[in-house]
């Protein structure tokens, strides 16, 4: 925050490249990255998904179905190689999922989920 980096990150054209840009070694992480990341993981998930009623249809049709982040590269974020991994997105998913269920689930009762 408060850096060039920022506005570097946000003016590139696709999610992939400010990704990759994000994992640049040469560019700082903020001081507390470890104690903010799930909350602001769970609210750019939960804006992603209010933001686009179609993938949000596809969420809220998985049910109570666990949702796992099948990456065997990423422990935290996702299962790992071996599923010992924290899989947090997954998580944070399935809490999203429980968030928007309540606000929209008329929406995907009223109609068909492709």
């Amino acid at each position: 925050m408060g850096t060039p980096h920022i506005e570097q990150i946000r003016l590139v054209k696709t999610p992939k490249d400010a990704a990759r840009m994000g994992r640049e070694k040469t560019r700082p992480l903020r001081k507390d990255w470890e104690q903010v990341k799930d909350d602001i993981m769970r609210q750019a998930v939960l804006c992603k998904f209010k933001t686009h009623r179609d993938i949000r249809d596809i969420l809220l049709s998985t049910g109570n179905a666990e949702i796992v982040e099948n990456s065997p590269i990423d422990f935290y974020w996702g299962c790992g190689a071996d599923g010992s991994g924290k899989n947090m997105l997954g998580k944070i998913l399935m809490e999203v999922r429980e968030i928007l269920h309540h606000t929209y689930s008329a929406d995907v009762d009223n109609r068909t989920v492709k």
